[in-house]
């Protein structure tokens, strides 16, 4: 459980509810194909378009503050740092705004290019 104490009392999020937000945030950028997961039995990566986005999310918290790594697959031909900066800029608005958790750092990792 990931939190903050304030006034009120104490606000705890499930690491699944921040991987959900971070992984609908950065489906909604331009140029995302979708999620990337290791899948275990193989350990080939696989796409994830719809459910279980929050598959291809890894969020770690220190000191109060959210480490968030993701796995994304990207369209054949975009610009690979445009979109980076772009799902970055879109994962932190959208996380410190829907929950009052500061991110701290946000590593985008581009498994793969897509037709």
């Amino acid at each position: 459980m990931i939190g903050f104490s304030n006034e009120n009392g104490y606000i705890g999020y499930s690491e699944e509810v921040i991987a959900n937000i971070v992984g609908l945030s950065t489906m909604e950028c331009y140029g995302v194909v979708g999620m990337a997961s290791k899948n275990a039995t193989d350990g080939f990566w696989e796409l994830i378009k719809g459910e279980n986005l929050s598959k291809g999310v890894k969020i770690h918290c220190k000191n109060d503050e959210l480490t968030i790594e993701l796995f994304v697959v990207v369209e054949y031909g975009t610009k690979i740092s445009v979109i980076a900066n772009n799902i970055i800029q879109k994962i932190r608005y959208n996380v410190e705004n829907y929950t009052g958790l500061k991110v701290s750092c946000i590593t985008v990792n581009v498994q793969g290019v897509r037709v």
